[in-house]
């Protein structure tokens, strides 16, 4: 008597169209216990179903995440009709600046939406929650490397970007226990790349690196190819709960600028501001060192030995720093 094989995996995954997304579908693809992946499209299907468009397993579907009729509507509908049977929740806004009601609905609203619906839907037995190690809290005070347990930054002055993902964290860690669904939650740390709204991709993008006087902190990278891996792992496994996703690269932050061929300059930190947001005048770049400066003065490095042991999951792709641009001059 054999053992029963698990089922086939049929993945509804939102933020599809970000360099993630695109190559999570790729890899998703890339085993063939993967029967359907339905892609969620914010305003168009065209640069899904071009990306795909050899391949039948691949779905796409408009629906605007903030409207909870487009949510039920796709849920109830497409998501049914391919008896999907696990949801990725990773539809964010990538911008540091973007503000406001609109930016709080797809941020957050869409995630405790999609999380009630999933608890009614018949066939989703899985939810996986994209979320970020920007949720901790990096003050200096408690640990340098990071586990699922430390504190999360719920400074009410924290900017919107921030208190958006913590909040989306917690909407999905709570009904852990509750819910019906296998729920995982995957904080990755820093997403290393091209309009993935990596804050410290933008901060390499200059000749002239500015960073504190005194502090040399540890910095934690995580490359796409890495993330993709780790959370093809998670929608494909059965296990519940709070996942750190570090990256292979963890270096002093005088290294990484170094590593890119940058120059540097260490000022007092009181400089820092005005002149970083000089620069974000000049260059239109989008690092911001008021979001930062934990960052800049504090270790956060993730202990990922729970994704090892329940995931699978090691980080084994290193940063091509060569890849980061200057801005034109």
């Amino acid at each position: 008597m054999t053992d029963a094989q698990p089922p086939a995996l049929r993945v509804l995954v939102t933020g599809a169209s970000t360099p993630l997304g695109r190559a999570l579908v790729t890899r998703l693809l890339q085993s063939p216990d993967t029967a359907m992946v339905l892609c969620a499209c914010a305003s168009s299907e065209d640069d899904i179903t071009q990306a795909f468009r050899d391949e039948p397993r691949v779905r796409a579907v408009r629906c605007d995440l903030r409207r909870e009729r487009d949510v039920r509507s796709m849920l109830f509908g497409p998501a049914r009709a391919h008896k999907i049977n696990v949801l990725l929740d990773g539809a964010r806004h990538r911008s540091i600046d973007a503000e406001g009601p609109r930016v709080r609905a797809l941020n957050v609203e869409a995630t405790r939406e999609l999380l009630h619906l999933c608890e009614r839907h018949e066939s989703i037995e899985r939810y996986v929650l994209l979320s970020s190690a920007a949720v901790y809290r990096a003050d200096g005070q408690s640990a340098d490397v990071v586990e699922e347990e430390h504190p999360l930054d719920f400074r009410a002055d924290a900017p919107q970007w921030r208190r958006d993902r913590v909040e989306a964290d917690v909407s999905a860690c709570v009904r852990m226990g509750m819910s019906r669904l296998r729920i995982a939650v995957l904080r990755l740390a820093e997403l290393f790349d091209e309009d993935c709204g990596s804050q410290f991709w933008d901060y390499l993008r200059t000749r002239v690196c500015l960073r504190p006087m005194g502090f040399d902190p540890m910095i934690e990278l995580l490359t796409v190819d890495d993330a993709a891996r780790a959370i093809a792992r998670a929608l494909r496994g059965s296990a519940q709960g709070i996942f750190n996703v570090p990256g292979a690269d963890v270096l002093p932050l005088s290294k990484l600028i170094e590593r890119a061929g940058r120059d540097e300059v260490a000022l007092p930190g009181p400089l820092l501001a005005p002149l970083y947001a000089l620069r974000r005048r000049v260059t239109r770049l989008a690092f911001r060192y008021d979001v930062n400066r934990e960052r800049l003065h504090n270790n956060c490095v993730l202990d990922g030995r729970r994704a090892k042991a329940e995931l699978g999951y090691e980080p084994v792709t290193r940063v091509d720093f060569g890849r980061v641009p200057l801005p034109i001059e």
